[in-house]
């Protein structure tokens, strides 16, 4: 009897034995289950109290081991904050950095251990003068209602380098949904318009994200741009040189022809589509603004002209003539100008708006590129060979 019992304590040890190294092999489940959580690990791509830091960067905090709790990013005096986004992991500010500005990027990170890291970076930016950066003027204004022709136009003060870069974080929206494609006329000069002109009533928003943005050779977007406008009724005015006729049509409806008076021989008138580019009620017109010297049997110089409205940079305009009144209808006597009657002038003046289209057909004369607004006499294909970017990765 002593021997068998000793026989089964023997191999009641030898079963726990096997079954403790069994549980310690299979997965390694027990040696999980006492293993101690990882501490987080904060990190941020600006170093504490940095100076020069680029103003193109975009600033990051990055958490292994943790989950951040919060986040934020605002000027030293704490006047202006960048908003972020990101997950538990990380966290990145939505917009670049202005120039000379002391910033202060704090985070909270709670590890897997259970404990919080806090992170507090404090830097500068580089200082930028106004000549390392380039100005946004947009046209239409903010808010403006104006014709189906209008052209987005954006004019940079200083010249772009970086074309591609810049259309990329250029954005035209509308509603209704409205195909259109940016063709650069220079590195300082950029349009957009559509396939065709803008429907009627279209509200349309232009987003340029460009401050900070690096345009090439040391020089950087100045600020960003968002421009809501509104697309107005399809006024299209079409003027027959050769017929001394001016008909307006709205939203493909003649509402009247009336007579006038356009460029003599010598200083016809421009055949093509062009677009109202500005509007006065009274102007002075002198014709050295034109290249045309005083001495010239051509110059004039007249004071307040009624009713005018440019659609050539070189001078041409609709406006008030009552000295040409006797030829209206009949014969070309202008410098290159539209003369109506003052009546008919203002008549024309109160239906039309800025962006509206204006066709002038049956001249012997074609209008130059880039004479106006003469974005509607490029063919579509050619419109879109203007785009920085590869228009199927568009």
């Amino acid at each position: 009897m002593r021997s068998t019992f000793l026989g089964h304590r023997v191999v009641l040890v030898v079963v726990a034995i096997a079954s403790l190294l069994a549980a310690c092999t299979s997965g390694g489940s027990l040696r999980e289950a006492v293993a101690p959580k990882e501490p987080a690990v904060v990190t941020a791509n600006v170093k504490d109290k940095a100076a020069d830091v680029p103003v193109d960067t975009l600033v990051e905090v990055d958490v292994e081991h943790g989950t951040i709790v919060e986040a934020s990013l605002s000027t030293e005096d704490g006047a202006d904050a960048i908003e972020g986004e990101g997950g538990e992991s990380g966290w990145t500010a939505a917009s670049r950095l202005e120039p000379g500005t002391a910033y202060t990027l704090t985070a909270q990170v709670r590890g897997d251990d259970g404990k919080d890291v806090d992170l507090v970076r404090t830097f500068t930016t580089q200082t930028l003068t106004l000549d390392d950066q380039t100005y946004p003027s947009v046209a239409p204004l903010k808010g403006e209602t104006v014709g189906v022709g209008m052209p987005v136009i954006v004019t940079f003060d200083i010249p772009v380098k970086n074309r591609e870069l810049f259309e990329e974080n250029m954005h035209v929206r509308s509603t209704p949904e409205v195909e259109g494609s940016w063709h650069w006329i220079s590195d300082s000069v950029v349009h957009y318009r559509p396939e065709r002109y803008w429907p009627a009533g279209t509200k349309v928003t232009v987003d340029l994200d460009l401050n900070s943005l690096p345009a090439g050779g040391g020089v950087y977007g100045q600020q960003d741009q968002d421009i809501p406008f509104t697309i107005g009724k399809k006024v299209v005015t079409t003027v027959d040189v050769a017929k001394h006729t001016l008909t307006m049509s709205v939203d493909d409806e003649k509402l009247r022809t009336i007579p006038v008076s356009t460029g003599k021989p010598g200083n016809e008138t421009r055949r093509g589509t062009k677009v109202i580019m500005e509007r006065f009620s009274s102007v002075d017109m002198d014709a050295a603004t034109t290249g045309v010297d005083s001495s010239d049997p051509d110059y004039y110089d007249i004071s307040d002209v009624r009713w005018a409205m440019r659609v050539t940079n070189s001078g041409e305009f609709l406006h008030a003539a009552p000295w040409s009144v006797g030829s209206q209808g009949r014969e070309n006597v202008s410098h290159g100008c539209v003369g109506m009657s003052t009546a008919d002038a203002k008549w024309v003046y109160d239906r039309s708006r800025r962006g509206d289209v204006v066709r002038f057909v049956n001249s012997p004369r074609s209008l130059e590129d880039n004479n106006g607004w003469t974005d509607w006499n490029v063919d579509w294909s050619e419109w879109t060979k203007g785009s920085a970017l590869d228009p199927a990765a568009s």
